[in-house]
């Protein structure tokens, strides 16, 4: 499992939690899709750069995961960090 740390230092920032929110009412997201949204649906009003640099603490706490699609970059939620996390306290 990814260290506890680094998902809650993940998980404590609330555009963190969109983008993951974003992530899960979806299969899979471009960067700019992903982008779109956040503007549109939660009046965020920040550069595709920012968006990057939240994925990569999302993608080190192992919460986001991505894949390349032709000539697209498609990011994708993984929940199993969660699910890893909240075992141990759980059952």
């Amino acid at each position: 499992m990814k260290n506890k740390d680094a998902i809650f230092k993940a998980l404590s920032d609330s555009t963190r939690r969109l983008i993951l929110d974003e992530l899960s009412e979806r299969i899979e997201l471009t960067l700019y899709e992903l982008t779109v949204r956040l503007i549109t649906k939660h009046n965020l009003n920040m550069s595709r750069q920012a968006i990057a640099k939240h994925l990569a603490v999302l993608d080190e706490a192992g919460l986001v995961t991505s894949e390349r699609k032709g000539k697209y970059r498609v990011l994708m939620f993984n929940k199993e960090p969660l699910k890893d996390l909240l075992k141990g306290w759980i059952e």
